[in-house]
């Protein structure tokens, strides 16, 4: 049975494709070719990924992505369609739903959003209650930063606090939108925003996500 994760690697290796090899994306600085080799070292190079995370690694990884840039482009993208090597721990379902659901999700927007005139996803149910589920679990560590109380809310009603503290400011849109404003980027998500409008505004500002 095909699984979010491999659903939204498969539309982010088909964006990437129809995108080219230079085109923009939401990731500051990095072109398709960029992300697809990010993409590729996250999953085959855990050695250099680490400096994700980790700042005493980050010129290792650096050095290590640019040398996945440096291959064909076609080839990055084949790597990703055929997911990470099998004695990845991603290649196991249950690691693969919880750590690349979202990651997919987001960086398929991060193509699809830099392009013009782009327009919103139409997400199927389950799916809008995955993301939920995994954002109500990531929520006070994607709003650590904020600089106001932070409270996401579903228009069905369900809400998550994501950050405490007053003044708060009530960020309220479907589950996708509010990933993509969670993991800063704000200012493409279709959200409304509640509370103090100058709360409102340094949160818009904010450095939110990991």
């Amino acid at each position: 049975m095909s699984t979010h994760a491999k659903r939204e690697r498969l539309l982010f290796a088909d964006l990437l494709e129809a995108a080219g090899p230079e085109a923009p994306t939401l990731c500051e600085g990095w072109t398709t070719r960029d992300l697809a080799a990010h993409i590729v070292l996250r999953e085959r190079r855990p050695d250099a990924a680490a400096g994700i995370v980790l700042g005493a690694l980050k010129e290792r990884m650096d050095r290590v992505q640019s040398e996945f840039a440096a291959k064909p482009y076609e080839e990055l993208i084949q790597l990703i369609r055929t997911g990470p090597p099998r004695m990845s721990p991603y290649g196991i379902k249950q690691i693969d739903e919880a750590a690349n659901t979202v990651e997919f999700y987001v960086h398929a927007e991060d193509v699809r959003r830099a392009q013009p005139e782009w327009t919103p996803r139409e997400l199927d149910g389950v799916f809008e209650n995955a993301l939920w589920s995994r954002l109500e679990k990531a929520a006070r560590l994607l709003g650590r930063r904020a600089p106001a109380g932070l409270v996401l809310r579903r228009p069905n009603g369900q809400t998550a606090v994501a950050h405490r503290g007053t003044p708060v400011v009530t960020v309220t849109g479907e589950p996708g939108e509010l990933i993509m404003f969670m993991y800063g980027r704000q200012d493409v998500a279709r959200v409304d925003l509640e509370g103090d409008k100058e709360a409102i505004a340094r949160v818009r500002e904010a450095k939110l996500g990991l």
